[in-house]
């Protein structure tokens, strides 16, 4: 029997989103069908840093650009980042420990086929293109998400 397990990722910072996805990657090494849907701050998890633009957005859309996170790296802690000291410190204690990055996370779960789906509402909110976001993410409705999750075992918000 095939179990199914739905995250949405609202959060942006870093330690959430490594908890979110160690527990993508370990279901999915448990057979279980993993999706992930970002929403909001979320967003900066998918957001190819390679890829970030300011090309054909509104002025605000291009300023919320400059001064958010470009991609997963720059995610700041969610308690004691301490202008980044707090995520240095820890970067320095999962060094220590050989644990791997958030990207490392993140590429483990895109290679084991975790779906990821954006938020069509905070896509257009937030000032997101599709060709910022990585090429494995789909960009669907709430209810389309909605429809996802309550197909599932297990629903997580994070």
């Amino acid at each position: 029997m095939s179990k199914k397990m739905n995250l949405l990722m609202f959060s942006g910072e870093y330690d959430k989103a490594l908890a979110a996805l160690l527990l993508a990657n370990t279901a999915k090494e448990l057979d279980v069908d993993v999706t992930m849907f970002f929403a909001f701050w979320g967003l900066f998890l998918i957001r190819d840093p390679e890829k970030a633009t300011s090309e054909d957005k509104s002025i605000y859309e291009s300023m919320f650009g400059m001064v958010t996170p470009k991609g997963p790296e720059e995610l700041p802690l969610s308690r004691m980042n301490m202008a980044g000291l707090g995520k240095q410190m820890l970067l320095e204690m999962m060094e220590e420990d050989k644990t791997p990055s958030l990207t490392d996370f993140l590429n483990g779960a895109r290679k084991k086929g975790v779906k990821f789906y954006a938020c069509k509402l905070s896509v257009d909110v937030m000032g997101f293109k599709e060709d910022e976001l990585l090429p494995e993410v789909e960009i669907i409705t709430a209810k389309e998400y909605l429809v996802d999750a309550l197909a599932s075992d297990m629903q997580l918000f994070i």
